[in-house]
């Protein structure tokens, strides 16, 4: 005999199938801006899944289209944590997109690598330089300077990232514009530069291009350290990192939760993931310098250029550096694209 009527069983598990919707809902993070060729955020992403029941969908945006999305989406946010080079962090905030939140192992986050009130965090850093396909270049030698690049040997075998929409794009910008003399107040070297260089046919794309340059697609991009290292020991290619003659910088890279993200709670669990030890150690596995330096095994840091070569990168004034990017960029896109 059926001791409840059918109205009541129907009507439980209707609930339950609600509560079971909403329990897979919450197992879910979105994330702008991971994308799996990219730093090795496909080894991130499921470690986050495997250690936290998280998924956490790859997103290929870059981080200007990142910061656009979070801006045009205010009022009804899709995303739960967001990932940028440090200036569209610092831009983050003053937009009201993100949320105050500080992940585990905030306090071992160096200051000045860290938003006071937890808006954005590094997670990691990286050093501009030359990505070079060796192969590639049939025989020409290996540039060793950005003045190199802009031989007439080089034509067509150059490319770099949109600096006006990419953030690698507007890092290389800086580097080149500071190796040549100018400062953040002053980018008419840079401008110069790129000028000179669409002399070379410079290709120029606007999202994550390591797959062009294990193609051999692009001979030389102007890129991190970690994605070279990836490339070199990783994915097995003839590829050389390196940090031009004139110099160069380092920059971090950061997160930051969203302001009301549907899935806040996962966002915030995914961020505690990334900062802990093993997450942090799989940047430093992905030849990344974390930001918790404590990840660093012995076996990583041996794949890096000699500490000499890294002498010639610096840090710079990376507040100053988001409040210029829009002039910057709009130079840019006026005179030199």
């Amino acid at each position: 005999m059926n001791v409840f009527p059918s109205r009541f069983l129907t009507a439980t598990a209707l609930a339950f199938g609600l509560l079971a919707g909403a329990s897979a809902m919450a197992q879910t993070a979105i994330c702008y801006n991971c994308p799996p060729e990219w730093a090795d955020w496909a080894s991130q992403l499921r470690a986050i899944k495997d250690k936290t029941g998280i998924t956490v969908p790859p997103d290929n945006k870059n981080s200007g289209q990142t910061l656009a999305q979070l801006v045009a989406e205010k009022a009804s946010p899709v995303a739960d944590m967001a990932y940028y080079g440090v200036t569209f962090g610092i831009q983050a905030k003053k937009e009201g997109v993100t949320a105050a939140y500080k992940p585990a192992g905030w306090a071992e986050i160096p200051d000045g690598l860290k938003d006071p009130e937890g808006h954005w965090f590094t997670i990691h850093s990286g050093t501009l330089g030359f990505m070079v396909n060796v192969d590639a270049l049939k025989g020409k030698p290996v540039p060793r300077s950005w003045a190199d690049l802009l031989k007439p040997e080089y034509k067509g075998l150059v490319g770099y990232l949109d600096p006006a929409s990419a953030f690698v794009g507007y890092v290389g910008a800086v580097a080149v514009n500071n190796a040549r003399g100018g400062s953040l107040d002053n980018f008419g070297p840079a401008i110069e530069w790129f000028k000179a260089l669409k002399k070379n046919e410079p290709i120029v794309p606007k999202q994550t291009s390591y797959a062009r340059v294990l193609s051999g697609e692009i001979a030389i991009l102007l890129d991190y350290d970690f994605n070279a290292y990836r490339a070199k020991y990783k994915d097995k290619a003839n590829i050389e990192f390196v940090i031009p003659a004139e110099g160069t910088v380092v920059v971090p890279y950061v997160m930051s939760a969203v302001a009301k993200g549907p899935n806040a709670a996962s966002g915030q669990k995914a961020l505690d993931f990334i900062l802990s030890n093993e997450g942090q150690a799989i940047w430093a596995n992905a030849f990344l310098r974390p930001v918790r330096a404590s990840a660093v095994s012995k076996e990583a840091q041996a794949r890096f250029l000699p500490a000499i070569e890294y002498a010639r990168a610096r840090t710079v004034d990376y507040g100053r550096m988001a409040e210029v990017q829009k002039a910057f960029s709009d130079r840019y896109l006026r005179e030199a694209q």
